[in-house]
């Protein structure tokens, strides 16, 4: 991190996506600015700091994903999310832990390149505008115009001006092209053909891996293909802006940074780890949920993972692992796993208060999100205090009767709420449509009251 944040103001910016949670947040802050804090130590320390990796435990919605996926961003971290379910133990048909590495280093190698090529962006645009120009209007051979006869000077001062007037003729097409005056024209660009033959029999489950291994070395083996496009002006420069851009920018220094961004700050947010919580001595599924534990093990203290970039160290890359612990306890963790989390957050359900400050106070709040989708249509929606109280009540009650799904219960109460409106918007054009206490009850009164319906709809 270019300014560090420290830990309160982490969780000040935290503060503005998610509500409530303080001890979690406090909880991230602090593993975040470890981070920067161990880049400070004496070099000959700095790789016995290990990272301090986190797991959540709480209910669905309650805030867990959002919290790590801010962090990420804050941070201008490669991040990614996984499911611990997806993953199955070596032998077994499935994605193998090790997947996750490299799907993080892919992530940091787009995320480099695209930071380079905006930083290279003002030059390509440059080089992508003359070569655009030279297929409206080929560069004149200025070199045979003079050659042989250069002592003439009629001969000279012709070949002069026609060089001039190339010239000018081509500044006039460079404020033409500037002003778009020739975006309906339509070019000729030679662009790579990227097709790679398919082999659908290795599409089948748990192939992906080798799948995508083989269509990379197949990639790379071929020789490179082009192809004729004809498009308009504007996708043109864009073509040759991007063909420019890479041109500009060196791949091998993109894939040392992003390489040095995964190993040093990475983050792998590992959502449902309770799934994979069982017993020793088990029999059946269990089994393999152990082995995954265990397979998962080296790669969270701290081992080295072959990707197509190279060897990728995960010793410092930050691990939050989440899950409700319904049917199982962090205990049922294998103990070694367990010792790679030190730290243990608890999440708590969400208040009907709390439902109330989601709906108001994020800068990505769902009653800013509504009013915002609706003025698209020309429709001023306008929410009274009340109708928001009763939401937050409505979501509260439903949680609390049926499957406790937190904040998520507001999305499905909102789009129900709203749904008549949102398909009528186009004819509403120009209203302000005002949202009260009294409208909320008509059209959530019933399925409220029927909890067997609430069940489904809500």
């Amino acid at each position: 991190m270019q300014q560090p944040l420290t830990p309160a103001e982490i969780v000040r910016e935290l503060d503005k996506f998610v509500i409530g949670q303080k001890e979690a947040k406090r909880m991230v802050a602090i593993a975040l600015r470890n981070r920067w804090r161990r880049q400070q130590v004496p070099e000959h320390l700095r790789d016995e700091i290990a990272p301090k990796n986190i797991i959540m435990i709480g209910p669905t919605g309650v805030g867990k994903t959002e919290i790590a996926r801010r962090l990420a961003r804050l941070a201008q971290s490669p991040f990614l999310k996984v499911e611990a379910s997806k993953f199955t133990e070596v032998g077994y048909v499935g994605r193998d832990v090790e997947s996750m590495i490299r799907d993080l280093a892919d992530l940091a190698v787009n995320m480099v390149r695209s930071e380079e090529m905006e930083a290279v962006r003002l030059k390509a645009e440059e080089l992508a505008e003359e070569r655009l120009l030279d297929i409206l209007l080929p560069r004149s051979r200025r070199s045979a115009a003079g050659s042989g006869r250069a002592h003439e000077s009629s001969d000279a001062k012709t070949a002069l001006e026609e060089t001039q007037q190339a010239d000018a003729t081509r500044e006039k097409l460079r404020r033409l092209l500037r002003q778009g005056a020739l975006d309906d024209r339509y070019v000729e660009l030679e662009v790579e053909d990227r097709s790679v033959p398919v082999f659908d029999f290795f599409a089948s489950a748990g192939m992906e891996e080798m799948d995508y291994n083989l269509r990379e070395m197949l990639s790379s083996m071929l020789p490179r293909r082009t192809k004729r496009r004809k498009v308009k002006i504007p996708e043109a420069r864009q073509i040759l802006m991007e063909q420019e851009s890479q041109r500009l920018i060196d791949m091998d220094k993109v894939i040392r940074q992003a390489i040095e961004r995964v190993e040093h700050s990475g983050i792998i947010f590992i959502d449902e780890i309770d799934k994979i919580a069982g017993r020793e001595g088990t029999h059946g599924p269990d089994v393999s949920r152990e082995g995954v534990q265990r397979d998962l093990l080296p790669i969270v203290e701290g081992s080295t993972v072959t990707t197509k970039y190279g060897m990728v160290r995960t010793d410092h890359i930050l691990f939050i692992a989440s899950g409700a612990f319904h049917m199982a306890k962090p205990s049922e963790l294998i103990p070694e796993l367990q010792g790679r989390f030190p730290i243990r957050v608890e999440l708590q359900s969400l208040t009907k208060e709390d439902f109330v400050r989601i709906l108001k106070e994020p800068e990505n709040a769902l009653i800013t999100q509504y009013i915002a989708l609706l003025a698209t249509e020309g429709v001023t929606l306008v929410f009274e205090e009340a109708a928001i109280e009763e939401i937050a009540e409505i979501a509260y009650q439903v949680n609390t009767r049926t499957e406790n799904i937190g904040a998520r219960r507001l999305h499905t109460i909102m789009e129900k709420l709203l749904s008549d409106i949102s398909f009528h918007a186009p004819d509403l054009k120009g209203q302000t449509l005002t949202i009260t206490r009294d409208y909320v009850r008509q059209t959530l009164e019933d399925i409220v009251k029927d909890e067997d319906l609430s069940r489904y709809i809500l």
